[in-house]
């Protein structure tokens, strides 16, 4: 089953835009915007099934708030400097995974895995 609509947060326009492209090949529809409240909108608005939300737009506590509000949406935090402790924290704020913002191919592997319901062993 493949997930209806995806909502990406990327502060870096020049990587969105490839990564907006890669994802529209396994996913229907990429929503771009360009904050955390747009965010909540366009999950509510698309009943988004995954938010990729940058790391350097939001906050830990964006990723709780959203985790708490959207239950049904996963979230798949993504930062230039991915490292261990912002993974771990990044799962206890209620992430599904983390992923290095320059790795196209394992946004989408790590998205495509949200569907299961499965975290990452690994950031």
């Amino acid at each position: 089953m493949q997930p209806l609509d995806v909502i990406l947060l990327q502060c870096d326009p020049g990587a969105a835009k490839p990564l907006v492209s890669a994802l529209g090949d396994s996913f229907r529809a990429i929503h771009q915007v360009g904050s955390v409240g747009e965010v909540r909108a366009s999950i509510a608005k698309h009943r988004a099934t995954i938010a990729i939300l940058d790391m350097e737009r939001a906050t830990l506590s964006d990723v709780e708030g959203l985790s708490r509000e959207f239950p049904a949406a996963s979230i798949l935090c993504i930062h230039r400097c991915a490292d261990e402790e912002m993974w771990t924290a990044a799962l206890n704020a209620g992430a599904r995974d983390l992923c290095a913002s320059t790795d196209t191919r394992g946004i989408i592997q790590a998205a495509l895995r949200t569907m299961s319901g499965t975290r990452s062993a690994a950031a």
